[in-house]
């Protein structure tokens, strides 16, 4: 298995997006610490499958828009298993507010998803800098969004925060080299999941009708993506987006 002995912290890997990735990591060998804010009971289900399957996993509770709370998660890291290669920024943060609708973006709420989707992916990036430099180096993986690149999705707020994590991608992928690779996903409408159902439905129709696959993205080939990035060995710096072929993303 091609990251056997490999250590990979997901974070938000209790949801959807997360979980999918964090099963395929441990299923090519990786010891996956599965993050989570409030779903325990979620966290477990991720833990346990990919046990189930063979690998190895434990559960760590994280609310990263706490600094001091990404401090301890590090340290903890530190002390066991003592390593980390891999870094999946996948937890975020939103809510349904049409861009219009300026006066329900409230100063806390523009916050909290900053915080969250943001800030805390730095945080993570600085705070487990060194054991990702360390034994030859390692990898970050962004979860962004299609709303990134264009201005749609959830709210101004979201949009804004996976636009600022798509070039905070790239400004990683300078300061952490050459030891860590840093890459990004950027899906779209990832249909069935927790995230998808907090967008204004406007919205998600006009991504399903816009998709030239005639699907949007797909929790497989986002957690295939993220598995092709830690593999590599000469790629970063880069924002793939999953949607199923939204015209307007096609940049």
């Amino acid at each position: 298995m091609k990251l056997a002995g490999k250590v990979a912290l997901v974070t938000g890997a209790s949801g959807d997006i997360g979980g999918a990735i964090a099963r395929r990591l441990g299923a090519a060998g990786a010891h996956v610490i599965v993050t989570y804010v409030g779903q325990a009971e979620f966290a477990a289900t991720t833990a346990a499958d990919i046990e189930a399957s063979g690998g190895t996993a434990v559960t760590m509770q994280l609310d990263q828009r706490d600094p001091a709370a990404i401090e301890a998660c590090m340290a903890a890291v530190t002390a066991d298993p003592g390593r980390l290669d891999i870094l999946v920024n996948n937890a975020g943060w939103n809510i349904g507010i049409p861009f219009p609708d300026l006066e329900s973006l409230t100063p806390d709420l523009w916050d909290r998803v900053l915080e969250t989707n943001l800030r805390a992916p730095f945080l993570l990036a600085r705070a487990g800098a060194a054991m990702l430099k360390a034994d030859g180096g390692g990898h970050i993986v962004n979860i962004s969004s299609a709303g990134g690149i264009t201005p749609g999705g959830s709210s101004i707020a979201y949009s804004s925060s996976k636009a600022g994590l798509n070039h905070l991608t790239r400004c990683l992928a300078v300061a952490m080299a050459p030891e860590v690779a840093v890459n990004c996903i950027a899906p779209g409408l990832v249909e069935g999941t927790r995230m998808a159902k907090r967008l204004p439905e406007p919205v998600a129709e006009a991504a399903r009708e816009q998709a030239v696959l005639g699907r949007v993205g797909q929790l497989e080939d986002i957690a295939e993506q993220a598995y092709t990035y830690v593999t590599s060995t000469s790629v970063t710096g880069q924002v793939a987006v999953i949607d199923g072929g939204m015209p307007a993303v096609m940049r």
